[in-house]
């Protein structure tokens, strides 16, 4: 068999076996192979450990995408420093994933800005790195699809469909109040991860004043039962990271308006969450009043 049959035989069978870097690697291996005196069996071993590498990269950026992380944040990025109630050794110790093998959850809980959604990501990121799937909600997003999916009859498929991700991080509980049946969806959601999968909560209130988000106290009595049983709780403590970084921008520019007050960037940023958070309660209310 000729080269012109051979290469176009050989590339068919690597897309058949789907080994797109065996493909695009092979020549060049195989020549690197000549020069060096590589045997069969070495230039083999050096090809499938590259395809065996590069699926690992694609896979873990397909996991990244498909969480839904509305921003990338590191652990590297973040300065705890200015977060002196928060124990870096503790975080650190979380990011290697332990917790998510155990289905162990963590609730993050501090003021608004601290740093929680910034802590919740990047431990969300490093479970993507690790290989577990990953799914980042809003409380509020999650309540609006689990309505709309009990809505069209769809509840048991999309609860079959969350219960397969290792870690779902639900953040901004405690933003807006949940209508009732709402809360209950929260409720039946978090009781059918109970130690099956890991949950990653963030939190603006303290515990003792969830009731005033989910409004039934037996209710939220239970859920915090089952929520904070095998948890790590986190406290934040300290000023908003936002309104720091804005002072430090006024403090730099020569024409501030009013030293020590928030800047026009500050106030559109929180107008624009306050805009947000009203259209989540919106949806929330809208999707229950049709029940």
């Amino acid at each position: 068999m000729n080269l012109d049959v051979r290469l176009p035989r050989l590339h068919l069978l690597l897309r058949q076996l789907r080994l797109p870097t065996v493909a695009a690697n092979y020549a060049r291996y195989a020549q690197e192979a000549s020069q060096s005196g590589q045997g069969y069996e070495e230039y083999l071993l050096a090809l499938l450990n590259e395809e065996v590498s590069q699926r690992d990269i694609n896979r873990r950026k397909r996991l990244i995408r498909e969480a839904h992380f509305p921003v990338l944040r590191t652990l590297d990025e973040l300065d705890f420093s200015v977060i002196p109630s928060l124990s870096k050794t503790k975080v650190l110790q979380l990011a290697h994933g332990e917790y998510i093998q155990q289905c162990e959850n963590i609730a993050l809980i501090g003021g608004i800005g601290t740093g929680k959604t910034h802590v919740a990501i990047s431990l969300g990121l490093c479970a993507c790195e690790q290989g577990h799937k990953v799914r980042f909600y809003t409380a509020a997003g999650l309540i609006n699809e689990l309505l709309e999916a009990q809505e069209s009859h769809s509840i048991s498929k999309l609860e079959a469909r969350l219960m397969k991700y290792k870690l779902i991080i639900l953040d901004e509980v405690g933003f807006i109040p949940f209508s009732q049946k709402g809360a209950q969806m929260l409720f039946g959601f978090i009781s059918q991860r109970y130690q099956r999968g890991s949950l990653i909560v963030t939190s603006n209130l303290g515990f003792a004043e969830w009731t005033e988000v989910f409004g039934d106290p037996r209710l939220t009595s239970a859920l915090l039962d089952r929520l904070t049983h095998r948890c790590h709780i986190l406290e934040f403590k300290g000023k908003s990271h936002r309104f720091r970084q804005s002072l430090q921008r006024q403090a730099g520019s020569s024409d501030s308006p009013i030293v020590g007050g928030p800047t026009s960037e500050s106030l559109a940023e929180d107008k624009g969450e306050e805009a947000e958070d009203n259209n989540q309660e919106v949806s929330i209310a809208s999707a229950s009043s049709e029940e």
